[in-house]
C-alpha cells in the first residue's frame, strides 16, 4: 500500500516520544543529553526544532531519524514501538517511513542530478525506467528537472541542497528530518529552500527542520525550543 492509498487518521501521531532522556557515559562521566522529553509529530506539521549549541538537538534529531535509542522513555513510529527493535528493524522502519536532508549535501560527484536522487531507490524492488521516472518527478517538486543532467561541480550549493532534497522526498516519507538544511547557504537560496519545504507539508507529511538559527525557526508553523536537553516551549506560530 502507498501513501496514496492510504486513508489517514490525522489525530494519530507519525511519531511520539514519551518520556525520553538520553545518557552517554557513566558515573563521573555521565552526560544526559536530554531528560525527559515529550514530543508528538502530527500529519500535517512543519516544526522547527531550535536551540543553542548543547540543548540536545543533534540527540533529538538522532532519535526522531531512529539513527539512536534512548536510554529512557519510548518512541513510536506511525503506531509502531521502536525503542527496543534490533538495529536492522530500526533501519526498515527508517527507509520506509523517514526522509534526511542535511547542512552538507552529501552528492555523488561523478553522478548527475537525477542518478543522485535515484541512489535512495537503489535497494527497491523497482525497475530502472521507474526509479528513472520517479526521480525526474522529484526533482520537478523542487524546481531541477531541467537540471536533471547536471553533475554536482555544474550546480550552485542552492541546487545542490535542492537536489539532496529530492533525493529525501523520492522514497515518500512520511517524516522528513532536515539538519540546518540553510547552513551553508546564502541568504537567497536559504530563503528558496525554506519556501521549498513549506510547500512540502501536507496531511500526507510532517516536515521537521532542526536548527540554531531562530530567524529560520520562526519560518515554520511550530516552533520546539530545546534548553540543556529539555524542551522549554512548543508554539504555534501560525
Amino acid at each position: 500500500m502507498t501513501l496514496d492509498d492510504r486513508s489517514f487518521d490525522v489525530s494519530r501521531p507519525f511519531m511520539e516520544l514519551t518520556g525520553v532522556s538520553r545518557v552517554y557515559g557513566s558515573g563521573a562521566a555521565e552526560v544526559w543529553a536530554l531528560r525527559g522529553v515529550d514530543l508528538r509529530i502530527m500529519p500535517g506539521d512543519f516544526v522547527s526544532i531550535v536551540g543553542p549549541s548543547g540543548s540536545g538537538k543533534s540527540t533529538m534529531l538522532g532519535l526522531l531519524g531512529c539513527l539512536d535509542v534512548p536510554t529512557e522513555g519510548t518512541i513510536e513510529v506511525d503506531g509502531e514501538e521502536v525503542t527496543r527493535l534490533a538495529d536492522a528493524a530500526r533501519t526498515r522502519v527508517r527507509g520506509r517511513s523517514i526522509g534526511f536532508v542535511f547542512q552538507q549535501f552529501h552528492l555523488i560527484p561523478h553522478l548527475d542530478a537525477v542518478s543522485n536522487v535515484e541512489t535512495a531507490l537503489l535497494y527497491r524492488s523497482m525497475k530502472p525506467l521507474e526509479r528513472r521516472e520517479k526521480a525526474l518527478a522529484s526533482l520537478e517538486k523542487v524546481g531541477l528537472a531541467h537540471r536533471h543532467d547536471h553533475r554536482p561541480v555544474q550546480l550552485s550549493g542552492g541546487e545542490q541542497q535542492r537536489v539532496a532534497l529530492a533525493r529525501a522526498l523520492v522514497t515518500d516519507p512520511k517524516i522528513l528530518l532536515a539538519d540546518e538544511p540553510t547552513g551553508a547557504l546564502d541568504t537567497k537560496n536559504a530563503a528558496n529552500v525554506m519556501e521549498i519545504l513549506s510547500g512540502l507539508q501536507s496531511i500526507e507529511r510532517a516536515v521537521v527542520i532542526v536548527t540554531h538559527d531562530v530567524g529560520i525557526a520562526n519560518s515554520a508553523a511550530r516552533k520546539v525550543s530545546m534548553l540543556d536537553g529539555r524542551i522549554v516551549s512548543d508554539e504555534v506560530l501560525r
